[in-house]
């Protein structure tokens, strides 16, 4: 044998690798998804049977932006960050789920989303609500949550501005009705109400406290109050 024929000599392997690790071969996390029944379920571990291919975030909470460096250098952190802006996706169905069918009707939602949202108001068994609201948090994912969010917010601020109103008509009442001088000051500021309706109103409800009657007098002076002052917009 000519040990200087490279015919009759073929290369040596290349020496392997000491950093490399093949613990991974067989599944590469980087190509998967995590599994969104999984992470619903409170399980963090996704399923090597479910291959996805990478795609981006999504919209509203979903918006997360990150390169495939950071995705490997980081991805618990990134799968916990999924989870979250998932259940929050869900918390936001489900409050949904809670509004009149006018507001619903007011919001810019897909047409299954709708569906999903008017079935849950016919469920009655807690383990099928669950489901439900499992349900309208997936179909979530494919929403802007922003404007939905802002007119929610808007909601919110109009009923707590009502409430207010209401409270303020409930403390004007009970005043005409203890304080005697309560009158002349709603008159003096409140010239367009009629005076005779309510020292006449105030003395029945006065009346039928005393009788313990049913307050008709009563529920009366606050929708006459409610024609006095104006509800602040």
């Amino acid at each position: 044998m000519n040990p200087h024929n490279p015919a009759k000599n073929p290369p040596l392997p290349p020496e392997p690798d000491e950093d490399y690790d093949d613990t991974n071969d067989a599944f590469d996390t980087d190509d998967y998804s995590v599994d969104e029944a999984l992470i619903e379920s409170g399980e963090d571990t996704p399923s090597p049977a479910r291959k996805i291919a990478p795609t981006t975030r999504g919209r509203g909470l979903r918006s997360q932006s990150t390169t495939d460096d950071e995705e490997e250098e980081d991805s618990g952190p990134s799968k916990t960050k999924i989870k979250k802006q998932m259940h929050e996706l869900r918390d936001l169905g489900k409050e949904l789920t809670e509004l009149s069918k006018d507001q619903v009707a007011q919001l810019d939602l897909p047409e299954n989303l709708r569906d999903a949202i008017r079935e849950m108001k016919n469920i009655n068994s807690f383990g099928a609500q669950r489901r439900q609201i499992q349900y309208i948090g997936k179909l979530m994912r494919d929403v802007d949550p922003a404007p939905i969010l802002a007119k929610l917010d808007a909601w919110k601020g109009k009923s707590q501005n009502h409430t207010a109103y209401m409270h303020q008509l409930e403390r004007w009442r009970d005043r005409l009705l203890e304080n005697d001088g309560a009158l002349t000051e709603l008159l003096a500021a409140y010239p367009q109400a009629d005076a005779q309706r309510l020292r006449s109103l105030i003395r029945n409800a006065q009346k039928e406290r005393e009788l313990q009657k049913p307050p008709k007098n009563y529920r009366e002076i606050f929708q006459v109050l409610r024609e006095i002052l104006p509800e602040p917009v």
